[in-house]
């Protein structure tokens, strides 16, 4: 059996807890897929994810803000336009990601990247 590979400190394995269920075994309802579900949520939240909606086994998580562009519009205005650099410095460098997680039938996690 080969060992996880780490990269940039992240897991690259997604799935329930060791033990959860054994392979050929009646597959998970939906409580076991919500639990499923719920394990896989909390290890993201502790990877700096934050939740945007949730439903029984899907959930839809979010990552990074988008910038408040009013307040900086304001901001450049009463400080003579110096706050302008700022604001391009934040506009080009801020990103919002997006990403769908489901359970399947058969405990699975499928994970689908979202714009």
């Amino acid at each position: 059996m080969k060992p996880h590979r780490r990269t940039r400190g992240r897991s690259t394995s997604i799935g329930p807890p060791p033990g959860y269920y054994t392979v050929n075994v009646i597959p998970p309802d939906d409580t076991q897929r919500g639990l499923i579900l719920d394990w896989v949520v909390n290890q993201r939240i502790a990877e700096g994810w934050r939740v945007e909606s949730r439903s029984g086994t899907q959930a839809v998580l979010v990552r990074g803000y988008r910038v408040n562009h009013v307040l900086h519009a304001f901001l450049t205005v009463f400080s003579c336009f110096v706050w302008g650099a700022v604001w391009i410095g934040l506009a080009l460098t801020s990103k919002v990601e997006r990403v769908a997680l489901t359970v399947d039938v058969q405990g699975h996690i499928v994970t689908v990247n979202a714009p």
